[in-house]
């Protein structure tokens, strides 16, 4: 699957990185959608308030997520579209180190833990 960076160039970009981690910046306007593209196991912290319409595998969640709230990513393959009328800027720290039970791609969506 592709990587964010690769499949949507004009919406993420990459603002630190090293053998560990990957640290990416995501800004997009009311109306903008991703391209399918996949993230390991992250977590996201929000800079603004956002409304999302998730897709994967045939699944469709809507999301409404505050402003300035870390939340855990497992490991995922999606697209997105800002379904607010805000725009929405995150940051994702993606880890570069699998899982030891070699777990992940099962969810869709941030998780509340």
């Amino acid at each position: 699957m592709p990587d964010p960076i690769t499949a949507n160039p004009s919406l993420y970009s990459v603002l630190f990185e090293n053998e560990r981690v990957r640290v990416l910046e995501y800004l997009d306007r009311p109306g903008d959608s991703t391209q399918t593209h996949s993230h390991p196991d992250s977590v996201m912290v929000t800079l603004s308030a956002f409304s999302r319409r998730l897709k994967a595998g045939g699944r469709e969640v809507e999301v409404d997520l505050p402003a300035f709230h870390a939340r855990w990513l497992d490991a995922q393959e999606h697209s997105g579209t800002n379904i607010g009328s805000s725009p929405t800027h995150a940051i994702f720290v993606e880890l570069k180190e699998p899982r030891a039970d070699g777990s992940g791609h099962d969810r869709l969506g941030p998780s509340q833990s």
